[in-house]
């Protein structure tokens, strides 16, 4: 098989062990937080509004209930509200699924005897409860803290210098991986190396204390702090865990064809809110199988497109086909099997569509490779056509 590597990387700082938060960073623990907050708001006949998740995230629960509590007005205490939705979290702890690149880090990182802790403002119960689900998580983990063990949680510094001196290393020598600005500050002022991976979407702006932002763990070059790289891309590409989405095609914003020149066939977001969230925004390829068709090369951009800067987070699928005419309401199935690279903004139309053209490149020659060819048959394009 042809592995090419990508680009050497100039070395940032050298670090021995990474600490990494869990809820958003590792675990997609943002849906379930809005899930239960609608549910609980609307016994009070409130309506939760998912743009207020951005004063919760990283936040003590004591601290999050307490913005709930004052942000909607609500009759009850702080203590009321955590008592009452603590068992709704709990029944739904099962169900919080891996971050997009958790697993492959943690199986990367242990496979290498980088030494790794855990460090969450979710009270330690909590902690080993969602990563008991995670299949070989809490063994890879040397030290594993959380906030009711410290007596301030982030964005204090305690919890990651407790980490420290529990792995006998110095703060300087350890690089954080965390989601939030409360994960980021504490990092920051422990004196250690900060990578962070938003989890709020359109904010890398707000994240200025960190080293380093990235779109998501997909995106982590360990190589840049010099820790072992990763080896598992190929013809710059990352093999994937295929996953699948479909629907009738709908008219998108109408400037794939008018103003970049290349017709994309947009799907409807609609009924895809939860798929969307577990999936980073970017640029993937795969498969397209179209009802009346057969089935096509193709490569997608999912997200808000930041030369455009679009208020939703959108699916724009280009079939690497030179069709005749439209096919507007035709079922059109992908299968998505790699990763090409995470969304960007550019300083000009010119610019976007030749990394555009560059993506469509990457994407004819990688599914040439039997790797990713085979998927080509998969029964789900083929009950389409």
């Amino acid at each position: 098989m042809i592995r090419k590597m990508s680009t050497a990387q100039p070395l940032k700082k050298l670090v021995s062990c990474v600490i990494l938060d869990l809820d958003g960073t590792l675990l997609n623990t943002d849906g379930i937080v809005s899930d239960v907050l609608r549910v609980y708001l609307g016994k009070y006949g409130k309506q939760w509004d998912g743009r207020e998740i951005k004063k919760i995230v990283g936040k003590t629960p004591l601290e999050a209930a307490s913005a709930v509590v004052e942000d909607y007005e609500l009759s009850c205490t702080t203590s009321e509200l955590l008592s009452e939705i603590a068992p709704m979290f709990s029944n739904q702890w099962c169900n919080i699924k891996a971050l997009p690149g958790a697993n492959r880090l943690i199986k990367h990182l242990s496979g290498h005897r980088v030494p790794m802790a855990l460090a969450s403002n979710s009270p330690r119960e909590n902690i080993e409860t969602k990563i008991s689900y995670h299949q070989g998580w809490k063994e890879s983990f040397s030290v594993i803290i959380g906030g009711d063990e410290v007596r301030l949680g982030k964005p204090s510094p305690e919890i990651f210098l407790e980490v420290a001196k529990r792995l006998n290393v110095d703060p300087s020598s350890c690089l954080v991986i965390e989601d939030s600005l409360p994960g980021v500050t504490a990092g920051r002022a422990a004196g250690m190396e900060v990578v962070a991976v938003p989890s709020i979407p359109k904010q890398p702006h707000l994240y200025t204390l960190a080293d380093e932002v990235i779109n998501s763990l997909l995106d982590l070059r360990p190589e840049k702090w010099g820790l072992p790289p990763f080896q598992d891309w190929i013809k710059d590409t990352l093999p994937l865990e295929p996953w699948h989405i479909g629907g009738p095609v709908v008219k998108g914003f109408g400037r794939g064809s008018k103003v970049l020149g290349i017709p994309t066939a947009n799907l409807s977001t609609e009924g895809y809110g939860s798929l969307l969230s577990e999936h980073p925004s970017g640029v993937y390829f795969g498969w397209a199988g179209l009802s009346k068709r057969g089935v096509f090369k193709m490569v997608m951009s999912i997200g808000w497109n930041p030369y455009f800067n679009n208020t939703e987070k959108t699916i724009e699928p280009w079939l690497l086909h030179n069709f005749d005419e439209d096919f507007y309401g035709e079922e059109l199935r992908l299968i998505i099997v790699g990763y090409i690279r995470p969304e960007a903004n550019f300083s000009s139309l010119q610019s976007l569509i030749e990394k555009i053209h560059h993506d469509r490149k990457v994407a004819e020659e990688a599914l040439d490779l039997p790797l990713f060819s085979k998927y080509k048959d998969d029964p789900y394009l083929k009950s389409s056509t």
